[in-house]
């Protein structure tokens, strides 16, 4: 039996009453080899959807890449803005398409449509939707934070420092995490980045 060998990481997403927040730490590790102190995990797919990720770097910049092209095309073609779900599906659909030659990344699709949404997204394109959620190596550490401190309706202040402290929470654990955290925040005026150390 072949043993696929899966980097660590730790990305989180959370709702808040106006927006989401993604939020993923920066380092890169292959077993006890360190490889990147500084990449990023947060991607904008659109102006109101964003992604962050865990697992092969490269496999979710491909990703992101192929989704921001898809959905321009699809914005052209329908004048409007895309959706978080419709982002979450048409991902879902590159991702099970290779099934066979999987992309090894986790990933968490966020966006406000209306209302804003949370979905997340397994190596083989399985669309999960919920209120928060944490994937990678320190998705356990993180959602024992995420569980006890996140509330309905929270505001965008409370949201940010909540995925940061639970960040925070598995880089303690962690080994594969580390390095400080990117937070990308969409709402209905646009999506923006920054880090936290």
């Amino acid at each position: 039996m072949a043993y696929v060998y899966m980097p660590g990481a730790t990305a989180v997403g959370i709702t808040y009453d106006g927006g989401v927040v993604l939020a993923s730490e920066r380092r890169v590790a292959y077993g006890n080899f360190l490889v990147s102190k500084n990449t990023k995990k947060t991607f904008r797919i659109t102006d109101y959807v964003g992604a962050c990720c865990a697992g092969l770097v490269a496999d979710m910049q491909v990703l992101a890449m192929q989704m921001r092209a898809l959905t321009k095309i699809r914005k052209m073609e329908l004048k409007r803005e895309i959706p978080p779900n419709s982002v979450a599906k048409m991902m879902s659909s590159l991702m099970y398409e290779r099934r066979y030659y999987p992309l090894l990344t986790q990933v968490i699709v966020g966006g406000v449509d209306g209302a804003p949404a949370i979905y997340t997204l397994d190596p083989l394109g399985s669309v999960l939707p919920d209120d928060y959620a944490a994937v990678g190596t320190g998705a356990e550490m993180a959602l024992g934070v995420l569980d006890q401190e996140f509330k309905q309706g929270m505001k965008e202040k409370d949201a940010v420092t909540l995925a940061v402290k639970s960040i925070r929470s598995a880089i303690m654990r962690d080994a594969a995490s580390g390095d400080g955290i990117d937070v990308l925040v969409v709402d209905k005026t646009g999506s923006r980045e920054f880090t936290e150390n």
